[in-house]
């Protein structure tokens, strides 16, 4: 059937064309700071309403594959990620590009890129039904080992020091805590302020540490104007040579990217950070990472397209969205009469195969125009901060006020960015500030829940043999932290 829709899909010129616009316009909302994947399929939405249903959901899945995948633009080039999915590229991507090496960078990137979509779009394929019959087994204890698990992981991104790594994972779930509280929805450390009420949105958090944060450093440290920076760039970027050791991290980053996807509401902003983590901690020179190396890159951008399908096997087989990208999928889904679900299947299989075929085509796509534009992106390095800067600035306001149309959002903009600008210049490192403000809400919810399902008997959790599993890979995983602080220690003392 998947080989039928694929004969359907060449044979609908219209259909091919709304493929390459939604690639081509999702790249473009991925690549541009304050822009999300999230804003250009909900502009598209209404668009597909004159559509067939497999023309429009093919746009629309278009658009979510272009915008993951445009964001290692930004993040590399900028040290600016496009979208929260791209926030682990900046780590290895930008000290690459800064080395003159831009170019293999976006290669690499490209390329995993693709591989990550591929691979869970295989998957999905696949071991949908199995896989979703799994997640469907997952309550608030289980969800709460998820969370407890990968917030453990902000020992492999802390630095130099743990204790200021901690105490930057504290800061973001600190300012996660602030608004409605999850479950009552008690008002916290709002200052009797409405606006404090929703608290702070992930975009202007992200975008302010990050980008607002690189802006005034270039600004007041001019000597640090790395826009003029050389770089070198023959035909795709990359080699042979260059990824032929990265197989074992290309498969293990993307079954990572794939299982956390699957997960409701985690997604491809979480799954980044973590696939790094688990980079970084079975690597051979754990220390050359944030150094510019090829190994973060394909760890973060295998795993933020793997969890594209791993986002779409909930939704097709459970009508459960992945993240809030799947979110407004399912408006999509509905809007033409389709109930994603176990039914789904079997009334609508047509459709299925055809979003299949669609979504393999989509990633194919992505990889020509994103490595027919590869100098074109490199060029950027070349606009004058002058110019650059500016931009930068205003396309981040614009994205942070066009989330919820409030201008509390750029206040917070500017805030965060503030703050970043500091922490850079105490040693305080960002990524463990982010990971501890996405997973803060889950981790609080889950835990509130579950206690609640076992009336305050904390003891309930050791029923749930999954929840088990996974908090005992996050004790594992504190001790091996710190057995090997220790060792790094003493082998600083000799």
């Amino acid at each position: 059937m998947l080989f039928s829709s694929f004969i359907n899909l060449f044979a609908n010129p219209l259909a091919l064309v709304l493929i390459v616009f939604g690639v081509m316009f999702g790249i473009v909302f991925g690549a541009l700071p304050g822009l999300t994947t999230v804003a250009g399929i909900s502009m598209m939405l209404p668009v597909t309403y004159v559509l067939t249903k497999e023309a429009g959901l093919s746009m629309l899945t278009a658009i979510y594959i272009g915008g993951t995948s445009g964001g290692l633009v930004s993040a590399i080039l900028l040290n600016m990620p496009g979208t929260p999915a791209s926030i682990a590229t900046c780590f290895d991507g930008r000290p690459m590009a800064l080395k003159g090496e831009a170019g293999k960078a976006l290669g690499i990137g490209i390329f995993a890129s693709f591989f990550g979509t591929i691979f869970s779009i295989a998957a999905m394929v696949v071991i949908s039904k199995p896989l979703a019959a799994l997640t469907i087994k997952f309550g608030p204890w289980e969800y709460f080992g998820v969370t407890l698990f990968a917030l453990t992981l902000i020992a492999s991104l802390a630095g130099k020091s743990m204790i200021k790594g901690l105490l930057s994972a504290l800061f973001g779930m600190m300012f996660a805590t602030v608004g409605l509280a999850p479950i009552d929805s008690a008002k916290r450390f709002t200052f009797d302020t409405l606006e404090l009420t929703s608290g702070f949105a992930l975009l202007p958090v992200l975008v302010g540490l990050y980008a607002v944060s690189e802006v005034l450093e270039t600004v007041i440290e001019e000597h640090k104007d790395a826009t003029m920076t050389e770089y070198r760039l023959k035909g795709l970027g990359f080699g042979w040579n260059d990824i032929k050791d990265q197989i074992g991290n290309l498969v293990r980053s993307a079954v990572v990217g794939l299982g956390i996807g699957v997960l409701p509401g985690i997604g491809g902003s979480t799954s980044n950070l973590i696939a790094y983590s688990v980079a970084k901690n079975s690597s051979k020179h754990p220390e050359k990472f944030g150094t510019g190396i090829v190994d973060g890159i394909i760890a973060s951008e295998t795993s933020n397209n793997a969890s594209i399908g791993g986002a779409m096997i909930p939704l097709l087989t459970l009508g459960i969205p992945g993240d809030g990208v799947t979110a407004i999928l399912l408006g999509g889904f509905m809007l033409h009469g389709l109930t994603p679900g176990p039914l789904l299947f079997q009334t609508n299989a047509d459709t299925v195969y055809a979003i299949y075929a669609a979504m393999i085509l989509s990633s194919a796509v992505m990889a020509i125009v994103m490595f027919t534009g590869l100098r074109g992106f490199v060029k950027i390095l070349k606009i004058p901060s002058y110019i650059l800067l500016p931009v930068i600035i205003v396309l981040c306001g614009i994205g942070s006020y066009a989330l919820n149309y409030r201008v509390f959002d750029i206040f917070s903009l500017l805030l965060f960015g503030i703050m970043g600008y500091v922490m850079k210049k105490v040693s305080v490192p960002l990524p463990p500030f982010i990971l501890g403000f996405i997973l803060a809400k889950d981790f609080e919810t889950n835990l509130r829940r579950g206690l609640q399902y076992a009336n305050g008997n904390t003891m309930e959790i050791f029923s749930h043999p999954i929840a088990i599993l996974f908090i005992a890979l996050a004790v594992f995983s504190i001790v091996r932290a710190v057995i090997k602080g220790v060792k790094n220690r003493s082998g600083t003392a000799a």
